[in-house]
C-alpha cells in the first residue's frame, strides 16, 4: 500500500509540508510509544503509530527508515516536531482514529503486501 491510499482508509490528514511521494510504500504497521524500543524494533517502510509529538519523533523515524509516522486520536504535533519532519522529509500523519481502529482499518483493506 502506498501512502495515499493508507491517508484515505484512516482518514488522515497530512500535518507535515512533503506531499506524500507516491512511490513510498507502506510494508507494514509498527505501533509503540517507547522510542528506545521503535529505534530497536521497527523496519524500514513501516507506518509507525504513536501518541508521541515531540522533537525526537522525527530523529527516530529517520533512524529507522520508517515510511511514515501517524498520530491517533487527533493529537496536536509539537511545531518543533513538525519543523524538524519538514527539515528531513518524514511524512507525519493525524488522524481521529485511536490505534486500533487505526489498524483494524489497514487489516481490513487487505492492501499490505
Amino acid at each position: 500500500m502506498y501512502i495515499k491510499e493508507l491517508m484515505q482508509i484512516i482518514s488522515g490528514e497530512l500535518l507535515t509540508n512533503k506531499i506524500p511521494d507516491l512511490s513510498v510504500k507502506v510494508q507494514n504497521v509498527y505501533i509503540c510509544d517507547l522510542l528506545s524500543w521503535v529505534m530497536s524494533h521497527a523496519q524500514k517502510g513501516d507506518a509507525w503509530i504513536t501518541v508521541l509529538t515531540n522533537v525526537n519523533v522525527p530523529a527516530v523515524a529517520l533512524m529507522t527508515e520508517v515510511a511514515c509516522v501517524i498520530i491517533p486520536e487527533a493529537i496536536k504535533a509539537e511545531e518543533l516536531t513538525l519543523k524538524k519532519a519538514n527539515e528531513n522529509g518524514i511524512i507525519i500523519i493525524g488522524t481521529q482514529l485511536n490505534s486500533f481502529e487505526i489498524s483494524r482499518r489497514i487489516i481490513d483493506s487487505k492492501l499490505l503486501s
